[in-house]
């Protein structure tokens, strides 16, 4: 079994050229919610199997309706067209960016030289965690992002239902984990480029997720791509209502690499001048969960990293990237 991969070996920059558009696996979420065995295993092989092969995923299906989406994003561009005025009150820098707003060039990659160009919001689940930050000027940014997080939390289960089937476990063995945890609603806005930028910044550096797995509902515009297995830059592409999955570090180590976490970036689009906004929900497991390979999945002689809880790695890993510091 390949060790845990803990993003320390980044990818060297691919050469400049045409992106290709990444091998990447579409399914059906009806046919993983299916009550015929053959058509719902069919389907958690492919969901599995693309994971492993570039771990990501499209999810065709997924019980997002179009409004609560155009609302979530209709929500988000008041809010981030408010004055930094009506914003101050937003950045609360005693929970190191756990909720509210990260302003504007404060997270960098972990290894990367330069801030991101980008600013964002975070929303957990009610009643776990810090309490969220809601902006006074735009009420119905709250409604929007409160109804997209339900939906989407509930359909990170269902994937994760998916996945343990395909990996042989208990349907609700990986589920069950991240059940009452905190997972975070990211809203990003990319701003226009409309300018000089520092040396070396893009929209989102190189990296690779902290948590179990991310769905990523379509953004605004394109940007997104992986880097392969063979370490090539691809275009991640998903038509109009499919949920783009990945694998984060969380699972991995909970796998022992069995499934890596893909190292992925966004880049300035055709047109630098259009802001890009997207919302990625990072699901992840109650910070309690000690990450190691389930009995049933152990190889004869396997080597496993010492026992690590999912807060503990993601404390690490929040460590690196410097979330919500100056």
């Amino acid at each position: 079994m390949a060790p845990d991969p803990t993003g320390t070996d980044r990818p060297d920059p691919a050469p400049a050229g045409p992106v290709p558009s990444a091998d990447v696996a579409t399914v059906e979420l009806g046919d993983l919610r299916s009550d015929e065995p053959g058509r719902r295993g069919a389907a958690a092989r492919a969901f599995g199997e693309s994971l492993v092969a570039t771990g990501f995923v499209k999810v065709a299906g997924a019980p997002i309706g179009a409004d609560v989406l155009d609302a979530a994003y209709a929500a988000a561009r008041e809010v981030f067209a408010l004055s930094p005025a009506e914003l101050s009150d937003c950045v609360r820098p005693e929970l190191h960016g756990a909720r509210g707003l990260v302003p504007f060039g404060r997270e960098k990659a972990k290894d990367a030289s330069v801030a991101d160009l980008k600013e964002f919001w975070h929303v957990g689940p009610e009643g776990v965690g810090p309490a969220n930050v809601w902006p006074a000027a735009v009420p119905a940014f709250r409604t929007a992002m409160t109804a997209l997080h339900a939906e989407l939390e509930r359909t990170a289960e269902l994937l994760l239902e998916a996945l343990a089937e395909h990996l042989g476990l208990g349907r609700r063995h990986l589920a069950d984990l991240v059940v009452g945890a905190d997972s975070i609603l990211r809203v990003l806005h990319y701003p226009a480029i409309d300018g000089p930028v520092p040396p070396g910044a893009v929209r989102s550096a190189a990296h690779e997720d902290i948590n179990f797995i991310t769905l990523l509902p379509a953004a605004t515009d394109d940007g997104l791509q992986l880097c392969d297995r063979d370490g090539r830059w691809c275009r991640v592409d998903a038509s109009p209502g499919e949920v783009v999955v990945d694998s984060g570090d969380q699972l991995s180590r909970l796998l022992n690499g069995r499934i890596p976490a893909t190292t992925h970036r966004v880049v300035a689009p055709a047109d630098p001048t259009v802001a890009r906004y997207s919302m990625p929900f990072f699901c992840q497991p109650r910070p309690e969960v000690v990450l190691t390979v389930p009995p049933e999945l152990l190889e004869p002689g396997e080597v496993v990293p010492p026992p690590i809880t999912a807060g503990e790695l993601h404390a690490e890993r929040l460590q690196a990237i410097r979330a919500g510091s100056a």
